[in-house]
């Protein structure tokens, strides 16, 4: 840095010697600070700390007990249409009637021959593993 500065004044003491434009010319390049050309940071528009943030809003609650009675509410998935009319039981299929809409049945409840039971034993005993092997103490 000192050598840096040396040779800065040895160049202006040249440039005063001789004519104006060589001193502004001489100035110009040498005491020129360093820098780097890296690019500018990138500023977000309209994120600033005193920006209210937009809340997602849910959909609208429906009141009205005829089209709660009629219709089933918040079953349509797409952007327009309305929502299905509830049919009779009879143009339903049974199975949808024994689904299991509770807790799911423990291992004693199940028969021992069927794909539910060992669906069920199998992933109690992959809870048992990672309960385990988890490091903490009982």
């Amino acid at each position: 840095m000192f050598s840096y500065r040396v040779f800065c004044l040895a160049a202006l003491s040249k440039g005063i010697t001789r004519s104006s434009t060589t001193f502004l010319t001489r100035t110009n390049v040498l005491n020129k600070p360093q820098s780097c050309g890296y690019a500018k940071k990138v500023v977000a528009k309209g994120k600033g700390k005193g920006m209210v943030k937009e809340e997602l809003k849910g959909p609208e609650v429906c009141k009205d007990p005829i089209r709660l009675t009629s219709h089933a509410v918040g079953v349509n998935i797409f952007k327009q249409g309305e929502d299905p009319k509830i049919k009779p039981t009879e143009e339903y299929p049974e199975w949808l009637f024994d689904l299991n809409l509770g807790e799911a049945k423990k291992l004693d409840e199940l028969e021992p021959d069927s794909w539910d039971y060992w669906n069920r034993l199998r992933k109690e005993n992959i809870l048992r593993y990672n309960k385990l092997h988890k490091g903490k103490k009982f």
